[in-house]
């Protein structure tokens, strides 16, 4: 395979996995300030610090406001990373691919680009905001299904999915960054009382919610929910299953041998953190942590099989 081909389906990959977490993310938080009642402290401005977009925004709009901060992470091309510009780069990485996986592949993210596109403008209400979102969530899942059921389990593919696990990974823990806020010290009495209901609309929006409550964990509490979530060897989304993804499909792969060391590291340093007595500011300095590592690997990835050809 060549180089540059390996590396945009790796991208195709990552961009849509973004776009869907990014959804998700956005669904979520949409979620807890519309159910949090006045007085709870969750602002919009910490939507911008989990995605580490504060300064980009701040560029560009004023006031952190709903509106604003809706507008630039869904629809404002002048942001990298908003989910529109996420797709339109998944969109540009698989046109130039289109003759390494089925031709539906391609159908199904120029559906989904030409569906954000046209709705472009209902996305400044709440009603077709959501819409959307689960437009491009649905859009999402039934490309992976479609690969997964139609593709040849190749290099092609395993270079698709090398570059979701690594994106899903990093996208789990920044889901999982609202528990600093949910979890802050300094929070209020009111945002204690409504603790139960922030977790639970963390799990829904890594469709967690029914398998956790299936490995027995019926009540919904902060130490089991981000054990699960960031432990769970079986669980697709957990940042362990992620990583253990990432390493096979790696292994699978030639020149790969030095690869496994800083995921090994990353792994035995997770699995050593009690998360049951882990304070917030460990937490965040726990997922930061993660969201590094996975970079490094990143990097080696890069490194490897990309731009040593260019």
């Amino acid at each position: 395979m060549l180089s540059r081909s390996a590396e945009r389906l790796y991208w195709l990959a990552r961009y849509l996995e973004r776009t869907e977490n990014t959804a998700r993310l956005l669904s979520v938080y949409m979620n807890l300030m519309f159910d949090m009642p006045m007085g709870v402290e969750v602002s919009w401005r910490n939507l911008l610090t989990i995605f580490g977009a504060e300064q980009a925004f701040l560029k560009l709009y004023e006031i952190p406001n709903e509106q604003n901060t809706m507008s630039f992470l869904l629809t404002d091309t002048a942001n990298p990373g908003s989910l529109f510009s996420c797709l339109n780069a998944a969109r540009e990485n698989i046109r130039t691919s289109r003759e390494l996986m089925p031709d539906e592949a391609w159908q199904q993210v120029n559906e989904m680009y030409l569906f954000a596109k046209n709705n472009v403008d209902t996305a400044a209400n709440r009603r077709g905001r959501v819409l959307i979102l689960n437009e491009i969530m649905r859009g999402c899942q039934c490309f992976t299904g479609f690969l997964s059921g139609a593709m040849s389990h190749d290099d092609a593919l395993r270079f698709i999915r090398l570059g979701r696990s690594i994106e899903r990974a990093d996208m789990t823990t920044r889901i999982l960054d609202i528990a600093s806020v949910i979890l802050a010290d300094d929070r209020s009495d009111k945002t204690r009382q409504y603790e139960n209901a922030m977790w639970m609309n963390v799990l829904k929006s890594l469709s967690a919610l029914l398998m956790y409550r299936k490995h027995g964990r019926h009540r919904i509490r902060s130490g089991d929910v981000l054990d699960y979530l960031l432990k769970d060897p079986d669980f697709p989304r957990s940042v362990v299953h992620c990583i253990n993804e990432v390493e096979a499909y790696i292994k699978r792969l030639p020149r790969s041998e030095v690869l496994t060391d800083n995921l090994a590291t990353l792994l035995s340093s997770l699995m050593a953190t009690d998360i049951y007595h882990i304070t917030p500011v460990q937490l965040h300095k726990l997922l930061d942590d993660i969201q590094v590592r996975l970079g490094v690997t990143h990097n080696q990835i890069a490194s490897t099989w990309f731009l040593a050809a260019h």
